[in-house]
Protein backbone atom coordinates (compact mmCIF):
# COMPACT_ATOMS: atom_id res chain seq x y z
CA UNK A 1 0.00 0.00 0.00
CA UNK A 2 2.61 2.51 0.97
CA UNK A 3 4.43 1.63 -2.26
CA UNK A 4 1.37 2.84 -4.23
CA UNK A 5 1.44 6.13 -2.12
CA UNK A 6 5.24 6.93 -2.77
CA UNK A 7 4.39 6.51 -6.23
CA UNK A 8 1.00 8.97 -6.19
CA UNK A 9 3.45 11.29 -3.86
CA UNK A 10 6.17 11.55 -6.71
CA UNK A 11 3.21 12.24 -9.27
CA UNK A 12 1.64 15.03 -7.40
CA UNK A 13 5.31 16.53 -7.05
CA UNK A 14 6.09 16.27 -10.98
CA UNK A 15 2.54 17.56 -11.90
CA UNK A 16 3.25 20.90 -9.26
CA UNK A 17 7.25 21.10 -9.72
CA UNK A 18 7.99 20.19 -13.21
CA UNK A 19 4.59 20.98 -14.55
CA UNK A 20 3.62 24.03 -12.85
CA UNK A 21 0.23 22.62 -11.89
CA UNK A 22 -1.72 23.54 -9.10
CA UNK A 23 -3.12 20.43 -7.41
CA UNK A 24 -6.65 20.55 -6.19
CA UNK A 25 -7.20 20.21 -2.46
CA UNK A 26 -9.21 16.95 -3.07
CA UNK A 27 -6.25 15.08 -4.67
CA UNK A 28 -4.23 15.95 -1.68
CA UNK A 29 -3.10 13.76 0.70
CA UNK A 30 -2.34 14.67 4.43
CA UNK A 31 -2.20 11.52 6.08
CA UNK A 32 -1.47 8.20 5.32
CA UNK A 33 -2.73 6.49 8.04
CA UNK A 34 -5.84 9.05 8.64
CA UNK A 35 -6.78 9.27 5.08
CA UNK A 36 -9.69 11.84 5.86
CA UNK A 37 -7.15 14.64 7.86
CA UNK A 38 -7.96 17.67 5.83
CA UNK A 39 -5.40 20.80 5.80
CA UNK A 40 -7.16 23.85 7.78
CA UNK A 41 -6.19 27.10 7.45
CA UNK A 42 -7.41 29.30 10.33
CA UNK A 43 -6.07 32.12 9.75
CA UNK A 44 -5.02 33.13 13.85
CA UNK A 45 -1.94 34.60 14.63
CA UNK A 46 0.48 31.64 16.46
CA UNK A 47 -1.66 28.75 14.49
CA UNK A 48 -2.09 29.20 10.99
CA UNK A 49 -2.77 26.04 9.81
CA UNK A 50 -3.49 22.49 11.53
CA UNK A 51 -4.21 19.00 9.85
CA UNK A 52 -7.24 17.37 11.25
CA UNK A 53 -11.29 17.13 10.92
CA UNK A 54 -13.54 20.58 11.80
CA UNK A 55 -16.50 20.17 13.95
CA UNK A 56 -19.22 22.88 13.91
CA UNK A 57 -21.08 22.86 17.44
CA UNK A 58 -24.19 25.03 18.87
CA UNK A 59 -24.63 25.12 22.27
CA UNK A 60 -28.24 26.71 24.18
CA UNK A 61 -28.13 29.73 26.78
CA UNK A 62 -27.34 26.94 29.83
CA UNK A 63 -24.24 25.69 28.64
CA UNK A 64 -25.74 22.00 26.63
CA UNK A 65 -24.67 21.37 23.19
CA UNK A 66 -27.44 20.82 21.40
CA UNK A 67 -26.17 19.38 17.64
CA UNK A 68 -22.93 18.98 16.46
CA UNK A 69 -21.24 17.81 12.69
CA UNK A 70 -18.18 16.97 11.51
CA UNK A 71 -17.61 18.90 8.33
CA UNK A 72 -16.13 16.75 5.75
CA UNK A 73 -14.33 19.07 2.81
CA UNK A 74 -16.83 22.02 3.25
CA UNK A 75 -16.39 25.42 4.61
CA UNK A 76 -18.68 27.22 7.48
CA UNK A 77 -20.46 29.37 4.77
CA UNK A 78 -21.37 26.51 2.98
CA UNK A 79 -22.90 24.23 5.84
CA UNK A 80 -24.37 26.87 8.56
CA UNK A 81 -27.98 27.08 6.63
CA UNK A 82 -28.54 23.20 6.60
CA UNK A 83 -27.28 22.86 10.04
CA UNK A 84 -29.26 25.40 11.61
CA UNK A 85 -32.29 23.93 9.28
CA UNK A 86 -31.41 20.27 11.33
CA UNK A 87 -31.22 21.72 15.04
CA UNK A 88 -34.42 23.85 14.67
CA UNK A 89 -36.22 20.77 13.38
CA UNK A 90 -34.57 19.11 16.28
CA UNK A 91 -35.46 21.77 18.80
CA UNK A 92 -38.14 23.89 17.57
CA UNK A 93 -38.16 26.27 20.48
CA UNK A 94 -34.88 27.45 18.93
CA UNK A 95 -35.54 31.29 18.01
CA UNK A 96 -31.72 32.60 17.80
CA UNK A 97 -28.19 32.44 17.18
CA UNK A 98 -24.99 34.69 17.03
CA UNK A 99 -22.31 33.63 14.24
CA UNK A 100 -18.85 34.50 13.60
CA UNK A 101 -17.81 36.15 9.93
CA UNK A 102 -16.97 32.89 8.93
CA UNK A 103 -20.58 31.99 8.12
CA UNK A 104 -21.22 35.33 6.61
CA UNK A 105 -22.38 35.78 2.90
CA UNK A 106 -25.22 38.04 1.80
CA UNK A 107 -27.36 34.57 0.81
CA UNK A 108 -26.55 32.86 4.59
CA UNK A 109 -27.53 36.14 6.12
CA UNK A 110 -31.07 36.24 4.27
CA UNK A 111 -31.25 32.16 4.85
CA UNK A 112 -30.99 32.46 7.88
CA UNK A 113 -33.37 35.32 8.88
CA UNK A 114 -36.28 32.70 7.42
CA UNK A 115 -35.23 30.36 9.70
CA UNK A 116 -34.34 32.52 13.39
CA UNK A 117 -33.55 36.18 14.56
CA UNK A 118 -29.55 35.88 13.69
CA UNK A 119 -27.35 37.66 14.16
CA UNK A 120 -24.35 37.70 11.73
CA UNK A 121 -21.50 40.18 11.47
CA UNK A 122 -20.70 41.26 7.96
CA UNK A 123 -17.14 40.26 6.17
CA UNK A 124 -15.02 43.37 5.41
CA UNK A 125 -15.74 47.32 5.79
CA UNK A 126 -19.38 47.53 7.04
CA UNK A 127 -22.05 49.94 5.36
CA UNK A 128 -23.80 52.49 7.28
CA UNK A 129 -26.60 50.07 7.51
CA UNK A 130 -24.92 47.14 8.34
CA UNK A 131 -23.12 49.54 10.84
CA UNK A 132 -26.45 50.12 12.89
CA UNK A 133 -27.50 46.88 12.82
CA UNK A 134 -23.90 45.78 14.72
CA UNK A 135 -24.40 48.19 16.97
CA UNK A 136 -27.70 47.46 17.88
CA UNK A 137 -28.41 46.39 21.65
CA UNK A 138 -30.28 43.02 19.88
CA UNK A 139 -26.66 42.16 18.16
CA UNK A 140 -24.50 43.57 21.29
CA UNK A 141 -26.14 41.35 23.74
CA UNK A 142 -26.41 38.08 21.06
CA UNK A 143 -22.51 39.00 20.87
CA UNK A 144 -21.62 38.87 24.65
CA UNK A 145 -23.37 35.46 24.42
CA UNK A 146 -21.16 33.77 21.94
CA UNK A 147 -18.34 34.05 23.96
CA UNK A 148 -19.60 31.16 26.32
CA UNK A 149 -19.44 29.07 22.81
CA UNK A 150 -15.57 29.69 23.16
CA UNK A 151 -15.77 28.34 26.44
CA UNK A 152 -17.36 25.32 25.75
CA UNK A 153 -14.81 24.00 22.61
CA UNK A 154 -12.15 24.71 25.11
CA UNK A 155 -13.78 22.58 27.69
CA UNK A 156 -14.38 19.81 24.64
CA UNK A 157 -10.37 20.28 24.09
CA UNK A 158 -9.38 20.10 27.58
CA UNK A 159 -11.59 16.83 28.12
CA UNK A 160 -10.27 14.49 25.53
CA UNK A 161 -11.35 16.15 21.93
CA UNK A 162 -7.65 17.90 21.17
CA UNK A 163 -6.43 14.76 19.69
CA UNK A 164 -8.76 11.93 18.46
CA UNK A 165 -6.74 8.47 19.61
CA UNK A 166 -9.12 6.43 17.40
CA UNK A 167 -8.18 5.12 14.39
CA UNK A 168 -10.58 5.55 11.18
CA UNK A 169 -13.14 7.86 10.28
CA UNK A 170 -16.08 5.96 11.34
CA UNK A 171 -14.20 6.43 14.79
CA UNK A 172 -13.35 9.76 14.91
CA UNK A 173 -16.94 10.77 14.27
CA UNK A 174 -17.83 8.52 17.30
CA UNK A 175 -15.23 9.85 19.21
CA UNK A 176 -16.66 13.57 18.41
CA UNK A 177 -20.00 12.46 19.27
CA UNK A 178 -19.17 10.37 22.90
CA UNK A 179 -17.21 13.73 23.59
CA UNK A 180 -20.24 15.79 23.16
CA UNK A 181 -22.01 13.70 25.31
CA UNK A 182 -19.47 13.37 28.07
CA UNK A 183 -19.81 17.43 27.88
CA UNK A 184 -23.16 17.37 28.24
CA UNK A 185 -23.37 14.72 31.12
CA UNK A 186 -20.71 16.99 33.18
CA UNK A 187 -22.85 20.10 32.02
CA UNK A 188 -25.40 18.26 33.95
CA UNK A 189 -23.74 17.16 36.84
CA UNK A 190 -22.40 20.88 37.28
CA UNK A 191 -26.16 21.96 37.12
CA UNK A 192 -27.24 19.04 39.52
CA UNK A 193 -24.77 20.50 42.19
CA UNK A 194 -25.47 23.84 42.17
CA UNK A 195 -29.15 23.42 43.07
CA UNK A 196 -28.08 20.76 45.95
CA UNK A 197 -26.06 24.23 47.01
CA UNK A 198 -28.31 26.29 47.02
CA UNK A 199 -31.11 23.64 48.71
CA UNK A 200 -28.06 23.12 51.52
CA UNK A 201 -27.67 26.58 51.52
CA UNK A 202 -31.64 27.61 51.87
CA UNK A 203 -32.14 24.46 54.33
CA UNK A 204 -29.07 26.01 56.50
CA UNK A 205 -30.80 29.08 56.58
CA UNK A 206 -33.73 27.73 57.49
CA UNK A 207 -32.33 25.93 60.64
CA UNK A 208 -30.30 28.84 61.60
CA UNK A 209 -33.75 30.98 61.75
CA UNK A 210 -35.55 28.28 63.99
CA UNK A 211 -32.55 28.50 66.03
CA UNK A 212 -32.22 31.92 66.63
CA UNK A 213 -36.68 31.73 67.20
CA UNK A 214 -35.90 29.31 69.66
CA UNK A 215 -33.33 31.24 71.78
CA UNK A 216 -35.15 34.27 71.80
CA UNK A 217 -38.41 32.55 72.98
CA UNK A 218 -36.44 30.62 75.20
CA UNK A 219 -35.23 34.35 76.79
CA UNK A 220 -38.72 35.82 76.73
CA UNK A 221 -40.07 32.82 79.30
Amino acid sequence: MFIDDGKYQIDLIRRRVLNDEKIPHCDKIHSLFERHTEWICKGKAGISQELGKRVCIIEDQYGFVLHHEVMNKIGDKDMVVPFIKKTKALFPSLFSSRFDKGYWTPENKKALEEIITVALPKKGRLSTEAAVYENSPEFIEAANKHSAVESCINALENHGLNRCLDKGEKNFNRYISLAVLGRNIQQLGTVIIKKEQIKKKQSEKIKEGLRQRAAKLALAS
